[in-house]
Protein backbone atom coordinates (compact mmCIF):
# COMPACT_ATOMS: atom_id res chain seq x y z
CA UNK A 1 0.00 0.00 0.00
CA UNK A 2 1.09 3.24 -0.95
CA UNK A 3 0.10 6.37 1.00
CA UNK A 4 -1.29 9.27 -0.95
CA UNK A 5 0.58 12.37 -0.07
CA UNK A 6 -2.51 14.20 -0.24
CA UNK A 7 -3.84 14.75 3.33
CA UNK A 8 -7.46 14.18 4.96
CA UNK A 9 -8.51 17.65 5.60
CA UNK A 10 -11.66 18.98 4.18
CA UNK A 11 -12.21 20.93 1.05
CA UNK A 12 -13.81 24.53 1.01
CA UNK A 13 -15.34 25.94 -2.11
CA UNK A 14 -13.33 29.21 -2.83
CA UNK A 15 -15.35 29.81 -5.68
CA UNK A 16 -11.95 31.57 -7.37
CA UNK A 17 -10.30 33.53 -4.68
CA UNK A 18 -7.99 31.65 -1.92
CA UNK A 19 -8.84 32.43 1.67
CA UNK A 20 -5.59 34.57 2.31
CA UNK A 21 -6.80 37.04 -0.53
CA UNK A 22 -7.27 40.33 1.07
CA UNK A 23 -11.02 41.20 -0.28
CA UNK A 24 -12.23 38.26 0.03
CA UNK A 25 -11.21 38.76 4.20
CA UNK A 26 -12.04 42.43 3.53
CA UNK A 27 -15.53 41.65 1.77
CA UNK A 28 -16.19 38.66 4.44
CA UNK A 29 -15.40 40.64 7.38
CA UNK A 30 -17.88 42.33 10.22
CA UNK A 31 -15.69 45.58 9.16
CA UNK A 32 -17.61 45.54 5.85
CA UNK A 33 -21.23 44.91 7.03
CA UNK A 34 -21.10 47.27 9.55
CA UNK A 35 -19.71 50.16 6.87
CA UNK A 36 -22.69 48.61 4.15
CA UNK A 37 -24.84 49.03 7.57
CA UNK A 38 -23.93 52.47 7.78
CA UNK A 39 -24.50 53.90 4.39
CA UNK A 40 -27.83 51.48 4.59
CA UNK A 41 -28.99 54.01 7.21
CA UNK A 42 -27.47 57.44 5.19
CA UNK A 43 -29.17 56.59 2.47
CA UNK A 44 -32.32 55.86 4.50
CA UNK A 45 -31.95 59.28 7.20
CA UNK A 46 -31.46 61.91 4.65
CA UNK A 47 -34.64 61.61 2.56
CA UNK A 48 -36.66 60.87 5.86
CA UNK A 49 -35.15 64.05 7.62
CA UNK A 50 -36.00 66.25 4.35
CA UNK A 51 -39.21 64.63 4.25
CA UNK A 52 -39.78 65.65 8.36
CA UNK A 53 -38.61 69.20 7.73
CA UNK A 54 -40.98 69.54 4.69
CA UNK A 55 -43.90 68.22 6.73
CA UNK A 56 -42.99 70.52 9.11
CA UNK A 57 -43.13 73.84 7.00
CA UNK A 58 -46.64 72.60 5.57
CA UNK A 59 -47.79 72.31 9.51
CA UNK A 60 -46.57 75.79 9.83
CA UNK A 61 -48.83 77.08 6.67
CA UNK A 62 -51.50 75.44 7.62
CA UNK A 63 -51.52 76.53 11.04
CA UNK A 64 -51.14 80.16 9.64
CA UNK A 65 -54.05 79.58 7.18
CA UNK A 66 -56.22 78.88 9.63
CA UNK A 67 -55.30 81.33 11.99
CA UNK A 68 -56.12 83.79 8.70
CA UNK A 69 -58.89 81.99 8.63
CA UNK A 70 -60.47 82.58 11.90
CA UNK A 71 -59.37 86.22 11.88
CA UNK A 72 -61.31 86.11 8.76
CA UNK A 73 -64.23 84.71 10.39
CA UNK A 74 -63.94 87.58 13.31
CA UNK A 75 -64.33 90.44 10.74
CA UNK A 76 -66.94 88.86 9.17
CA UNK A 77 -68.75 88.37 12.15
CA UNK A 78 -68.66 92.28 13.07
CA UNK A 79 -69.31 93.24 9.92
CA UNK A 80 -72.54 91.63 10.42
CA UNK A 81 -73.23 92.86 13.06
CA UNK A 82 -72.76 96.52 11.62
CA UNK A 83 -74.82 95.73 9.13
CA UNK A 84 -77.71 94.79 11.41
CA UNK A 85 -76.87 97.88 13.47
CA UNK A 86 -76.89 99.87 10.61
CA UNK A 87 -80.89 98.52 9.14
CA UNK A 88 -82.07 99.02 12.73
CA UNK A 89 -84.30 101.77 13.29
CA UNK A 90 -81.77 103.28 16.59
CA UNK A 91 -79.03 103.71 13.76
CA UNK A 92 -81.39 104.95 11.16
CA UNK A 93 -82.51 108.03 13.96
CA UNK A 94 -79.43 108.40 14.83
CA UNK A 95 -78.28 109.32 11.53
CA UNK A 96 -80.94 111.55 10.53
CA UNK A 97 -80.05 113.72 13.80
CA UNK A 98 -76.30 113.81 12.95
CA UNK A 99 -76.30 114.29 9.10
CA UNK A 100 -79.60 115.58 8.41
CA UNK A 101 -80.71 118.18 11.17
CA UNK A 102 -83.97 116.72 12.36
CA UNK A 103 -85.63 115.71 15.41
CA UNK A 104 -88.44 114.24 17.36
CA UNK A 105 -91.33 116.50 17.66
CA UNK A 106 -91.36 118.20 21.32
CA UNK A 107 -87.35 118.02 21.09
CA UNK A 108 -85.27 121.02 21.18
CA UNK A 109 -81.61 121.23 19.23
CA UNK A 110 -78.87 122.90 20.52
CA UNK A 111 -75.96 123.43 18.21
CA UNK A 112 -72.71 124.24 20.15
CA UNK A 113 -69.83 125.09 17.76
CA UNK A 114 -66.17 125.74 18.12
CA UNK A 115 -63.40 124.11 18.94
CA UNK A 116 -62.10 122.03 22.04
CA UNK A 117 -59.80 124.65 22.89
CA UNK A 118 -62.01 127.58 22.74
CA UNK A 119 -63.11 128.18 26.25
CA UNK A 120 -64.98 131.36 27.10
CA UNK A 121 -66.24 132.24 30.46
CA UNK A 122 -69.48 134.18 31.26
CA UNK A 123 -66.77 137.37 32.82
CA UNK A 124 -65.24 137.66 29.27
CA UNK A 125 -68.11 137.37 27.31
CA UNK A 126 -69.17 140.87 28.81
CA UNK A 127 -65.79 142.88 28.46
CA UNK A 128 -66.18 141.87 24.43
CA UNK A 129 -68.94 144.22 24.42
CA UNK A 130 -66.89 147.15 24.75
CA UNK A 131 -63.83 146.13 22.13
CA UNK A 132 -64.26 147.27 18.55
CA UNK A 133 -64.86 144.59 15.56
CA UNK A 134 -61.75 144.93 14.16
CA UNK A 135 -60.36 143.62 17.26
CA UNK A 136 -63.10 140.63 17.66
CA UNK A 137 -62.12 140.04 14.05
CA UNK A 138 -58.34 139.83 14.63
CA UNK A 139 -58.93 137.41 17.50
CA UNK A 140 -61.25 135.66 15.78
CA UNK A 141 -58.25 134.83 12.79
CA UNK A 142 -55.51 134.88 14.63
CA UNK A 143 -56.07 133.53 18.14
Amino acid sequence: MTKNKLSHQPRVASFGAAPDNFWYRFFSSQRFLAIIGLVFLVVIIFPLAKAYSQRRLVENEINEVKKQISDYENQNQQLKELASYLQSEQSLEEQARLNLNMKKPGEAVVVIEGSKNNVVSIGAASSDENVSNLVKWWRYYFN
